[in-house]
């Protein structure tokens, strides 16, 4: 009860008592309506999908061990079917962008985000990724030779930062399958180049990096009236 009065207050402006989100087209509607979308914990209370979606919906633990997340679960096809972007982009947390908000959020970062040399493990990484398209992030690791011990976190920290910058995202989620042929586990983030995915057209931008700055700021105050500038800007600074 708690979370969802929090919720409605940092919402109210665009959203007057919405009831929470139970379906992933809800999910989809929630998302092109507030533009920005924390999977998570985004520092603002309130404001992520877990704690905008019904408790039925929410992680759970059964008696015996199995759980379920329907969140978790929505997550391709919010992407597939909600013309929606997603990848690790608020404080190398997960989270959706509405596809109308993605040319100016990919402005906004790419500029303010450091500089990839071509003879970076960043550019060879990307490099990797644009000849075959898109791959599973162990695929990835293991045709960019991040195979030995200790490597996978390390190289998880180089893909977060071109997720942060806007050069990656996520395509879709792969499961494995059990004897049945039936999905299980927490499923492998298929990734691969925003280009690749929505086109060159869709990641030009005609604004200046401040000026996607501040259309994106106006918008989230409106979305978000009792958040703090300092919490709004957290959730658009790379």
């Amino acid at each position: 009860m708690v979370a969802l009065i929090v919720a409605t207050t940092f919402l109210t402006t665009m959203m007057d008592n919405r009831k929470l989100v139970s379906n992933a087209g809800e999910l989809i509607d929630l998302i092109h309506e507030v533009g920005f979308l924390p999977l998570l914990d985004s520092g603002i209370p309130g404001f992520s999908a877990m704690e905008l979606v019904d408790e039925e919906c929410r992680y759970v633990v059964y008696p015996d061990g199995g759980w379920d997340w329907p969140l978790w679960k929505w997550k391709g096809s919010v992407i597939n079917e909600g013309d929606c972007v997603y990848g690790k982009f608020f404080g190398k947390k997960a989270g959706f962008i509405a596809m109308e908000w993605w040319p100016d959020f990919m402005n906004l970062r790419r500029a303010n985000a450091p500089s990839i040399d071509e003879d970076s493990i960043e550019a060879a990484i990307l490099a990797t990724l644009q000849a075959h398209g898109s791959l599973i992030t162990r695929e990835l690791r293991r045709a960019c030779g991040f195979t030995g011990p200790k490597m996978r976190s390390r190289f998880d920290a180089f893909v977060t930062r071109l997720q942060m910058s806007c050069h990656i995202v996520t395509q879709d989620f792969v499961y494995p399958r059990d004897r049945h042929n039936r999905e299980y586990g927490w499923g492998w983030s298929l990734l691969t180049t925003p280009e690749a995915l929505y086109g060159r057209e869709a990641c030009v931008c005609p604004s200046t990096p401040r000026e996607s700055h501040d259309k994106m700021l106006a918008h989230l105050r409106g979305v978000l009236p009792h958040a703090t500038d300092a919490q709004l800007q957290r959730l658009l600074k790379y």
